[in-house]
């Protein structure tokens, strides 16, 4: 058996199961479990098809940190509803979601599966972090395209791609990053920068698509060189109206890198993260009260085979 880390981003995951499953799935007591139910659902199918021998689900504990906003304040600003001071500003998630948050974290606790997050940062910094520091191959569970900047044939890092749904999964190597958008995996997050990104806030370079993003990434490397071609009165490899284009845009191109850019350096805690079966009495009271059924049960059933 391979041994191989499976990262989760969880949140990106518990949204797509809670549009994915009827409302009409509910507990014992008429609370909706949807969401926890698909989630239960997607780790039986991850776990089955693509069998790792580690597990993480990493966590949002900070889902729009402060320092990214103070760099561009538009960022994932359209999924606030309500500010809170000295602490992280509440996203818009539907009410019958936001119930069943706790669930979620009940039930991977009872299926043995870690839950790491960090104060500050978002899931993509945790998962950044932990694929940086581990010595086993990774594989990372996300429908975010921005963390396609983490893919690395040589330490075996890949991505699986939910955002065709759990049908229709896609894995993303070094090959399958270049061919669709003809940059290497380490320039997508000055790719992404240019092109920018309307579900996050991110404005980028006004007039850039995802062709010229990429045609310039070709040309010059990365989004430095890119800069200076520009600054320079001939800009070698560059049309006068993209030039334009990529001076108008200094004052976000100063700043925009590092909100792109996921962090890799989180001091984490350990965590034992290797697949175990979870313990049957447990696994029952949960069940009991939530009413998880064969979702639970199919969840149970491929952590103990890989166990």
């Amino acid at each position: 058996m391979t041994d191989r880390l499976m990262l989760l981003d969880t949140a990106s995951l518990y949204f797509r199961a809670f549009y994915g499953v009827p409302d009409s799935v509910k507990a014992p007591d008429g609370r909706p479990v949807n969401a926890a139910r698909g989630l239960l659902d997607m780790i039986a199918k991850l776990v089955t098809t693509y069998e790792p021998s580690e597990l993480i689900a990493c966590w949002d504990d900070d889902w729009r940190p402060q320092w990214r906003v103070d760099l561009i304040p538009s960022y994932k600003a359209h999924r606030v509803v309500e500010v809170v001071p000295g602490a992280p500003d509440v996203e818009e998630v539907p009410d019958p979601l936001e119930a069943q948050i706790p669930l979620i974290r009940e039930e991977l606790e009872v299926l043995r599966i870690p839950i790491v997050g960090a104060a500050q940062h978002e899931a993509d910094d945790v998962i950044a972090s932990l694929a940086a520091q581990s010595p086993i191959p990774v594989d990372i569970v996300t429908g975010d395209r921005d963390l396609f900047q983490l893919v690395e044939d040589a330490r075996g890092v890949r991505v699986i791609y939910t955002g065709r749904g759990m049908s229709n999964l896609e894995v993303l190597d070094d090959s399958v990053v270049t061919t669709k958008y003809r940059v290497l995996p380490e320039q997508y997050a000055d790719f992404a920068v240019l092109r920018g990104d309307a579900s996050d806030g991110l404005p980028g370079v006004a007039g850039i698509g995802e062709k010229t993003a990429a045609t310039l990434l070709q040309t010059h490397g990365d989004l430095t060189a890119i800069r200076r071609a520009a600054s320079e009165a001939a800009a070698p490899g560059m049309t006068a109206g993209v030039r334009a284009k990529i001076l108008a845009a200094s004052d976000y191109l100063d700043v925009a890198p590092a909100v792109v850019e996921v962090v890799r350096t989180l001091d984490l805690p350990a965590v034992d993260a290797r697949l175990r079966a979870p313990d049957a009495a447990q696994v029952a009271a949960l069940d009991a009260t939530w009413n998880l059924g064969s979702s639970l049960q199919r969840a149970v059933s491929a952590l103990t085979a890989r166990a």
